[in-house]
């Protein structure tokens, strides 16, 4: 059983930058992928960002100038910046875990992220 919490989010200014953290837990950690996802009421769930099996990091072209994955200082979390907000990025953004050994996917409870001014 894998737990994921999720913290940031929440009133981001157009123009400013977002910093959403996710930290894994529970027995049997073991191999894994993780990443971010985002969705909005008029698009399905979309790739923000995540890792790859070799360490590398994955980002779409509409996102790769402005986002970046890392891992946190904490065992088990990764973190999510996004910079120069646009009020297309509005959406609830989900943190990812995937277990490689078993083939499951843990899915965080999603974050609110709102763009206004």
């Amino acid at each position: 059983q894998v737990q994921l919490v999720e913290s940031g989010g929440g009133l981001v200014q157009p123009g400013g930058s977002l910093r959403l953290s996710c930290t894994a837990s529970g027995d049997g950690l073991s191999t894994n992928i993780m990443g971010w996802w985002r969705q909005s009421p008029g698009k399905g769930r979309e790739l923000v960002a995540t890792f790859t099996l070799t360490g590398d990091t994955n980002y779409p072209d509409s996102l790769k100038d402005r986002v970046t994955i890392s891992r946190g200082n904490a065992k088990n979390t990764v973190i999510l910046q996004l910079n120069s907000l646009k009020s297309a990025d509005a959406a609830v953004y989900f943190c990812r875990y995937y277990d490689v050994r078993y083939g499951r996917t843990t899915w965080g409870q999603g974050i609110q992220v709102t763009v206004s001014s």
